[in-house]
């Protein structure tokens, strides 16, 4: 069975210990850090940019998964990339020459990934999906934390599995927004291969080893 990686979202992390709560992920055996930058425009909510990434970059060893839900992705590429991204993933909404925007983003050397809405047709993804190195289902609507899971996203996931086996396709399958133990085994089952968890893992009572642990025994991986 394929390994499933689990990306800790910064978004649900105390921004006041901000590197010492990405350690503390890392050293709980967390695969890679995902970083949500929202512009306040594309999504209501307005969070962190390149400068953020860049002060991530020296504190962890773990790749850096930057989701870009911004307008205009293009203009802000390469300084993500000279930050420390190695993945960035762009919103199909935003993008109107997604072919060049995912170009652009392999030509800075980073790895790039492709996600949209969940309300957008998976259709939309057909054409790219050879191209490109992640693509990233919303389970939520973008914009804040915290919010549930929309159940009707696993049949999506399903389905998108489907597309990308169809395709000859080796890019990650990962899945981002109210993802919890309670969920993660369906998920997975459908055919993702990265889960995004930001308020299961740095949220709760419990300290984020003990929630990273209650997310792999909910895979059994």
């Amino acid at each position: 069975m394929a390994a499933v990686r689990i990306a800790p979202s910064i978004l649900a992390a105390d921004f006041a210990r901000l590197g010492a709560h990405v350690l503390e992920a890392e050293a709980a055996g967390a695969d890679w850090v995902h970083v949500d930058v929202m512009d306040g425009h594309f999504v209501p909510n307005l969070t962190v940019g390149p400068l953020v990434v860049r002060a991530l970059r020296p504190v962890t060893r773990l790749p850096l998964d930057v989701h870009l839900m911004i307008e205009q992705p293009e203009r802000s590429i390469a300084e993500f990339a000279r930050a420390g991204a190695d993945y960035l993933t762009v919103q199909v909404e935003t993008c109107p020459h997604l072919h060049r925007t995912v170009q652009l983003i392999q030509e800075q050397g980073v790895k790039a990934g492709v996600t949209l809405n969940p309300a957008t047709s998976l259709e939309t993804l057909r054409e790219i999906l050879p191209e490109v190195d992640l693509v990233l289902v919303m389970s939520v609507n973008p914009g804040f934390g915290g919010q549930a899971y929309i159940p009707a996203s696993t049949a999506r996931i399903r389905r998108l599995r489907a597309l990308l086996d169809e395709l000859g396709s080796t890019a990650e399958l990962e899945v981002d927004g109210g993802v919890g133990p309670g969920n993660a085994r369906e998920i997975v089952a459908a055919g993702a291969t990265v889960l995004v968890a930001g308020s299961a893992v740095f949220g709760g009572s419990r300290t984020v080893a003990e929630n990273l642990a209650a997310l792999r025994a909910a895979i059994g991986r």
